[in-house]
């Protein structure tokens, strides 16, 4: 058999899946791989507690800060399925180093930014790079340990995303607070683990080296990321920058459905898609879609909103806010990790998908119920439960659909799972926080005086200065965040109930202990999608 042939995930002259690496290499390796996992999930969120440092230094306005907010998540959640695409057709080793680079390159030119403009571009080049990050990690991850052993693994990787969205306002408020680093040390920070991780994959990371003669579907990948990017814009802005009800959403919802449905008419008909159509056939794969987007609305959306709470409900500082998260991030942690382990011991990993829904579910109902004076102790517990509950959920329900498809569309699969997450917390941060910022002006209209003019200044992205407040004024600016907070998570309960369901109904399936297809009649045969990638590889092995 020729080795230019060889389906990825084999070796090229016998057709079964390569060794496994000594495990000292495979630690090695996913210590790469978690390093850049870790900064490029940071970099969404670490400057969530720097904005207002930031703005006033470069002299911005509130569209400016919306940008600087919005131009890594975009640039991020769009080129998610390009990325995961490429991984199927080319080195995933070099992938993952040069999304690396771009996000160093990145992180470097936000950081010396003097003006707004050169600060969203390189936000932009950041989300490129955090894009190809958070798929071609699990990408590698997969290529080179087997679904069986994958568990313990996984749940690193899902503590380290969960950890890493929770903990990065506290970073930025910790760096902006430090009077020698400032709101720069936010992009900063994140180079030499960025250059640690290029460093130790490049030394640790071998992978069989394939050739193919592949056609990349330029235009299926440029109908994909503008018509996404059309609709990230409008769930971004709206209620913000424009009204729901207005032209400009008119243009955007109609002009990214449109700019979708020709790409879904492109991906039916190209030997190469970006995304293999036929992945949704298999149920797994489609369930799994469907609670990855509803679960990043939790992931994302509690962690954004809480470290508000914290700030203008209770009164604490940007750094105090950060460590009041910690509740979250401990049992996030610590779920992820023992769900991991208990995975790889038994082999199963469905009860840990629905226990983890359904502590979701249970954490998300009860923050419903908090206010401006909740006891602390009690929003720890309640924040634990809704970290437990997504840490169990994040990494397995990638080890779910991946454990399910073909080598072939493995990358492609990764990418819509990590796709339909980042879609979920841009969706559920800017509709939860328009409710937010709804309620907020709503009550403080009622009242006079001092809070009356604190009324003009809160939205979601400005906040009343609360000890420049009255002591009325103040009671009834932290009770509006209060009771705002708990409205936005009472909203989300029915989301949470849904990732629930969707988990239950996912087949279990015998997590295989190598890295070749499943054996006919597993499932994912036809389900899995590139029927006619399985037929070339089945040709190449018999040749």
């Amino acid at each position: 058999m020729e080795p230019d042939n060889a389906s990825p995930a084999r070796t090229a002259d016998t057709g079964r899946a390569p060794a496994e690496l000594p495990r000292r290499q495979v630690l090695q390796t996913v210590s790469g791989l978690v390093v850049g996992l870790f900064v490029a999930i940071l970099a969404g969120t670490v400057v969530a507690n720097a904005m207002p440092a930031m703005m006033a230094d470069l002299g911005a306005d509130q569209s400016a800060y919306s940008w600087i907010i919005t131009a890594e998540l975009l640039a991020m959640t769009a080129t998610v399925p390009l990325w995961g695409k490429l991984a199927d057709l080319y080195d995933k080793k070099l992938l993952v180093q040069l999304s690396l680079v771009l996000f160093v390159v990145g992180s470097l030119l936000a950081g010396l930014s003097q003006g707004v403009g050169l600060l969203i571009l390189s936000r932009v080049i950041q989300g490129v790079g955090a894009g190809g990050l958070t798929t071609s990690t699990q990408i590698v991850l997969a290529a080179i340990i087997p679904p069986r052993q994958r568990g313990r693994y996984a749940g690193v990787f899902g503590a380290v995303f969960s950890s890493a969205t929770v903990v990065g306002p506290l970073i930025g408020g910790v760096l902006v607070d430090t009077p020698w680093l400032g709101w720069r040390w936010c992009f900063f920070f994140g180079v030499p683990f960025g250059l640690l991780a290029i460093v130790l994959l490049q030394r640790t990371l071998h992978l069989p080296s394939t050739r193919r003669e592949v056609k990349v579907d330029y235009l299926g990948a440029f109908l994909i990321v503008t018509g996404v990017s059309a609709l990230l814009i409008w769930v971004s802005f709206a209620g913000d920058e424009f009204a729901w009800a207005s032209w400009q959403t008119a243009a955007l919802t109609l002009g990214g459905t449109l700019l979708l449905a020709a790409a879904v008419a492109v991906e039916a008909r190209v030997p190469e898609p970006v995304i293999p159509l036929g992945i949704f056939r298999n149920r797994t794969v489609a369930l799994t879609t469907v609670a990855s987007l509803l679960v990043g609305v939790a992931l994302f959306g509690g962690s954004v909103f809480l470290s508000q709470f914290f700030q203008m409900a209770m009164g604490a500082s940007p750094t105090a806010a950060g460590l009041m998260s910690l509740p979250m991030v401990v049992g996030s942690l610590a779920a992820s990790t023992v769900a991991g382990n208990l995975i790889t011991r038994t082999g199963r990993w469905k009860p840990f998908l629905v226990a983890g829904a359904a502590l979701t579910a249970l954490g998300t109902v009860l923050l419903a119920t908090i206010g401006a004076d909740t006891p602390f102790p009690l929003l720890s517990a309640y924040m634990a439960l809704l970290g437990t509950g997504v840490g169990m959920l994040t990494q397995n329900l990638i080890l779910a659909a991946q454990n399910d498809v073909d080598p072939a569309d493995l990358g492609a699969t990764t990418s819509v799972l990590s796709f339909s997450r980042s879609m979920g917390g841009t969706i559920g941060t800017s509709v939860l926080g328009a409710v937010l910022a709804h309620r907020i002006a709503a009550d403080l209209s009622t009242g006079s005086g001092g809070a009356g003019d604190a009324a003009s200044g809160a939205s979601a992205h400005s906040f009343p200065d609360l000890s420049a407040l009255p002591a009325s004024a103040r009671t009834l600016v932290e009770n509006a965040y209060g009771d705002a907070t708990a409205d936005i998570f009472l909203c989300a309960t029915p989301v949470a109930v849904l990732v629930l369901v969707a988990v239950l109904f996912v087949r279990e399936k015998p997590l295989r202990t190598t890295n070749q297809e499943p054996e006919t009649g597993s499932g994912s045969g036809a389900g899995s999608g590139s029927v006619r990638e399985s037929a070339r590889v089945a040709s190449a092995s018999r040749a």
